[in-house]
């Protein structure tokens, strides 16, 4: 990853979801790693309470999430696209094409960020 840089995730949110994830993180690792891998950011999706979280997760300490958000862009059995731009301090993340939120760069080395995961309550039909 680098200033410039963006990844394109299209999918379908699954029925009656729960939540979904998606992070950008620095080497594969696993979830149950200790300390963990480095997280640059990690976008969850949660359909109970309509939140969109993010957070990092830096020398194996998680950051607080931040919850602000104008709305919650994802509905049941429907269509999205998520972009995460990179620049320079921040990513800038978009939901069908419209601002959402940026998050500012908490992981130093953006070189290092070289894994996306994905898992939840979620279909993909295109990865970019």
């Amino acid at each position: 990853m680098r200033p410039g840089k963006k990844i394109i995730v299209m999918g379908i949110v699954n029925p009656e979801p729960d939540s979904f994830d998606i992070s950008l993180a620095c080497g594969y690792g696993t979830v149950d790693e200790a300390p963990p891998t480095d997280v640059a950011l990690e976008l969850c999706a949660m359909f109970e309470d309509l939140q969109f979280l993010r957070k990092a997760c830096v020398s194996g300490t998680w950051g607080d999430a931040e919850k602000l958000i104008p709305y919650f862009p994802f509905i049941e059995d429907q269509p999205f696209l998520i972009e995460v731009h990179c620049e320079l301090l921040r990513f800038r993340v978009f939901v069908d094409g419209h601002q959402l939120f940026d998050f500012y760069h908490r992981v130093q080395s953006l070189l290092d960020i070289d894994t996306l995961r994905i898992n939840g309550s979620l279909t993909i039909t295109k990865l970019g």
